[in-house]
C-alpha cells in the first residue's frame, strides 16, 4: 500500500506556492488546478490549507500542543506560552487568554464537555481546569490540584473528557500512568491502569476520545498502541505496535473518532496522520517529515470539523494544516 503522502507531495512541490499575509501562511490545492489563497480563503475543494506563523504575539503560535473544536467550528489551541487562543477554521484570530500559572509547565490537553465548557489538562499543576468559551475560569468545576497517588490526586495530567452521563475521565502520566473517573460533581469514583506495558497498563496515556457507547479510546503513546475501555475500566480491545510501516505506530499523541467507523491517529514520532478502521486496520497515511505543504514536524494533536476536515497541529513547524483524508 502506497502512502498518500508519497503520491501527492511530488505534485505539491511542483504546483503549489504559498502566499504570505500578516499572521497567516495559507495554501489551497485543488486536484485539477491550483488556486492561491486570497487572504484567509476557505475553499471546500482545497486538499491542504495551511495557516500560522511562529511568535508569541496575539494570533501567532509557539509549538501548539493541544486542540479542541466547538459546535461552531471554532478552534481552541494551547501552545508553549500557556496561551489558549481561539481561531475560526481559516486561521482568523478571535480571542485568547492564559492559564493562571505556567512556570512549571504548560497544558497538554483540551476538550469540550456537553455544556460547551472547555476542559483543560493543566499538566504540571496536577489538575483539570474548566473555562467558558469567553475564557472565564469556572473555579468550582476544577478537579485535582494536588500531586500524589491517592484517589483524586494526580501526576502529570494529559487529557480530560466527559461521558454521556456527565462523568469525567482524567488521564495522567509519570509515576502513575492511569485514568481516574469522577462524578459530575467531581467526586472520585474509580481508577485503572498503572505504569507498564501489560494490557490495561499505560506508558503515557496522552489523549482520549469517547464514543457514543461511552467507550474510552486512549492513545498509549510510549507503548505505541491504542487501548479501548468501557466506563468501568474494563479493557475491550487493543492494537498497535512500534514501527514506521503503514499500520504501525510511533508515539501516537492524539486521536479522533469520526462517527463513520474510522479512527484518525496523529503520530508525533512518525510525523503523520494515519486512518484506521475501528478494529485497527490501516486505511492509509497522510504526511511525512518536513516543512513543506503536506509535511509535518512532530504533530501533537488533531481535530475534525463539521465538514469532516482534519486540522492538525504541526507543532514544531508552528502552524496548523487542514486537509481532507
Amino acid at each position: 500500500m502506497v502512502a498518500l503522502s508519497e503520491l501527492i507531495l511530488p505534485w505539491l512541490a511542483n504546483r503549489a506556492t504559498a502566499l504570505r499575509w500578516p499572521g497567516v501562511v495559507c495554501l489551497a490545492v485543488i486536484l485539477t488546478s491550483f488556486v492561491g489563497c486570497l487572504g484567509h480563503q476557505s475553499s471546500e475543494e482545497a486538499d491542504v490549507y495551511i495557516w500560522g506563523k511562529r511568535g508569541i504575539t496575539e494570533g501567532r503560535l509557539q509549538k501548539p500542543r493541544a486542540a479542541a473544536i466547538d459546535g461552531e467550528d471554532r478552534l481552541y489551541l494551547v501552545d508553549m506560552t500557556a496561551r489558549i487562543q481561539v481561531f475560526d477554521v481559516d486561521g482568523n484570530f478571535l480571542r485568547g487568554w492564559r492559564t493562571p500559572v505556567s512556570k512549571n509547565g504548560r497544558p497538554s490537553g483540551l476538550s469540550f464537555d456537553r455544556r460547551g465548557r472547555l476542559l483543560v489538562a493543566d499538566t504540571h499543576y496536577y489538575q483539570m481546569l474548566v473555562y467558558d468559551t469567553a475564557g472565564k475560569m469556572i473555579e468550582s468545576a476544577t478537579i485535582g490540584g494536588t500531586q500524589g497517588h491517592e484517589p483524586g490526586n494526580f501526576g502529570f495530567v494529559t487529557d480530560a473528557v466527559e461521558d454521556s452521563k456527565g462523568n469525567f475521565y482524567v488521564a495522567e502520566y509519570g509515576d502513575f500512568d492511569r485514568v481516574q473517573k469522577f462524578s459530575p460533581k467531581g467526586q472520585f469514583l474509580l481508577q485503572w491502569g498503572g505504569h507498564g506495558s501489560e494490557l490495561g497498563q499505560f506508558r503515557r496515556p496522552q489523549n482520549m476520545a469517547i464514543d457514543a457507547e461511552d467507550h474510552l479510546w486512549i492513545v498509549d503513546a510510549c507503548n505505541h498502541r491504542i487501548q479501548v475501555f468501557d466506563e468501568e475500566g474494563n479493557l475491550l480491545k487493543n492494537w498497535g505496535e512500534e514501527g514506521s510501516e503503514i499500520g504501525k505506530l510511533y508515539y501516537p499523541y492524539d486521536l479522533v473518532l469520526d462517527g463513520q467507523g474510522h479512527l484518525y491517529v496523529c503520530e508525533y514520532g512518525n510525523h503523520r496522520v494515519q486512518k484506521f478502521t475501528l478494529d485497527g486496520k490501516s486505511l492509509g497515511v497522510w504526511g511525512s517529515n518536513g516543512k513543506g505543504p503536506g509535511q509535518l514536524h512532530n504533530p501533537w494533536a488533531l481535530v475534525q470539523d463539521s465538514k469532516g476536515r482534519l486540522h492538525v497541529l504541526d507543532s514544531n513547524n508552528h502552524r496548523v494544516q487542514r486537509f481532507v483524508f
